[in-house]
């Protein structure tokens, strides 16, 4: 069989909606998942019901498979009465199952702070909102920034499985095409191409951000 790209062109418009849509489902994953995992690992590194809560979400959703969640969000939840639409149940699920694995990066990051400087925000004076705020968050994302690349990397890996509940992403367009086609080596072959670049474009994106809030202690090193 003779290589040949050609035969997408008809369907590129379908392809590229597909690209266009994972990335959209995705982006929106990923600040959620941040914004829960940053919450949970909060929650996680103090002592009573919240640490234990956020201890008991992690472990479940981490010990869960994907594809599980993803089925009970989108058929499960309408028989007590709850629907949700292919795309706001994929942003859901992934928000939901990131935010488990964010969370342990991020509580890593905290419990890595020095006691010390801690205590002295508190000898200062601040209130615990503005330590968390100004000192513990911040210094928390530098060392955790890098490691919740992988997190959302993973996620967009996770959100081929996204095609399973009618979600047209690019997986799901891609077997589409490959069906209509017959030719699923062409077809296959940009799928490859689009999660590289989709992965690639989170890993640029974080490298840029880390390099950002570690510009500092790169310009004090200079010096």
């Amino acid at each position: 069989m003779r290589f040949d790209l050609t035969v997408l062109l008809p369907h590129l418009d379908a392809l590229l909606a597909g690209v266009l849509l994972t990335a959209e489902v995705c982006a929106l994953g990923i600040v959620g998942a941040f914004a829960l995992g940053t919450g949970l690992g909060l929650a996680a590194t103090t002592h009573g019901w919240p640490g234990r809560l956020a201890r008991f979400y992690v472990d479940v959703f981490r010990n869960v498979p994907f594809v599980v969640q993803v089925f009970f969000l989108y058929y499960g939840l309408p028989e007590v009465g709850v629907y949700i639409d292919a795309f706001w149940t994929g942003v859901m699920a992934l928000t939901l199952v990131g935010g488990a694995y964010a969370s342990d990066v991020v509580r890593s990051g905290i419990l890595a702070i020095e006691p010390g400087v801690v205590e002295a925000a508190r000898v200062s004076g601040l209130s615990r909102l503005s330590i968390f705020r100004r000192i513990v968050l911040p210094i928390a994302l530098r060392t955790a920034l890098q490691p919740l690349g992988s997190v959302f990397v993973n996620l967009v890996l996770s959100s081929s499985i996204l095609s399973m509940i009618t979600l047209d992403e690019v997986t799901g367009a891609a077997r589409g095409v490959a069906a209509e086609t017959y030719r699923p080596f062409e077809v296959y072959a940009f799928l490859l191409v689009a999660y590289a670049g989709l992965t690639y474009a989170v890993s640029l994106g974080v490298g840029a951000l880390h390099r950002r809030l570690n510009r500092h202690l790169v310009a004090g090193g200079r010096a």
